[in-house]
């Protein structure tokens, strides 16, 4: 018998960035909407192997552990099942439309409104705090001397060794586009910029956490990396670069349910003119003081 209470969890897309933030905000919204007052216990009930992203669902909940390495029968004093990857709200809003804003969970506190949710808000302050990143709602925002500048880098990738299709970058010419920013960025004199170079694909998930989390400004080509931004603080901007090729309002509307200033540059093909990326991170820093 296993008397805490445990989500069961099936996941689909286990090696997907973007897909596992929607198992791991459903997991959380379960544990919410059934009141746990502790993090639960956490069993995969489906047969896929383990993953890197696994480090996270460890930190997130009390414990991990997989069904089919169960040796007999166990029984579950209080068993919740997650939602399904394709049915939790975050994948939803892509074909439906979920019609509120995001406000900060102080905020809605202060101010109830039920055309406004602070749950990404929390999950992000969740995800903060299971990394050891400082989470207080109270906290008057203090002047900034140093703005860092997150560039999200993209790889191409195959999300599964069968995966059979055509790979296409998102930004063809995305080291020609951070060489320009990054030296736009030294040549600023108004602000002093830090301008990170994010490949998130060779850092560990907490070094991942924090870039986003001392990040002014994110940047990046639309693709998984953009998730982050789940855990971003309420003051980050967002900047996505999106190809024609692939228009789908993920980080859109993630920003949206989060509270965050968002902008877009919406390209033809996936070829950006560096000085109209430029232009437009020159006007958001004049919008932050610089």
């Amino acid at each position: 018998w296993v008397e805490e209470p445990t989500l069961l969890v099936t996941r689909f897309e286990y090696a997907n960035l973007f897909h596992t933030v929607t198992d791991w905000y459903s997991a959380y919204i379960a544990s919410r909407v059934t009141d746990l007052l502790n993090r639960p216990h956490v069993v995969f009930v489906d047969g896929h192997c383990k993953a890197p992203l696994e480090e996270t669902w460890e930190a997130l909940f009390s414990s991990v552990r997989y069904a089919k390495n169960f040796s007999g029968s166990v029984c579950f004093r209080h068993a919740i099942l997650s939602p399904l990857g394709y049915e939790t709200a975050l994948f939803k809003g892509l074909s439906e439309q979920i019609d509120c804003s995001g406000v900060t969970a102080q905020e809605l506190l202060e101010n109830p409104d039920d055309r406004k949710t602070a749950r990404l808000s929390e999950f992000g302050e969740m995800i903060r705090a299971a990394f050891g990143f400082p989470v207080d709602r109270n906290r008057v925002p203090k002047p900034v001397a140093v703005h860092n500048i997150l560039f999200i880098r993209r790889e191409d990738y195959l999300a599964h060794p069968r995966h059979g299709g055509k790979i296409e970058s998102r930004l063809a010419n995305e080291q020609e586009v951070f060489d320009s920013l990054k030296h736009w960025s030294a040549d600023n004199l108004k602000c002093k910029l830090n301008f990170v170079n994010g490949l998130f694909a060779h850092m560990p998930l907490k070094e991942q956490m924090r870039a986003v989390q001392y990040a002014s400004v994110i940047i990046g080509a639309h693709g998984a990396g953009l998730t982050h931004i789940i855990a971003a603080t309420p003051n980050t901007v967002i900047l996505e670069i999106i190809s024609s090729h692939v228009q789908r309002p993920h980080f859109a509307l993630i920003s949206h349910w989060k509270g965050l200033e968002y902008h877009a540059i919406n390209l033809r093909g996936n070829y950006a003119e560096p000085q109209n990326v430029i232009n437009k991170l020159s006007s958001i820093m004049k919008n932050l003081g610089c």
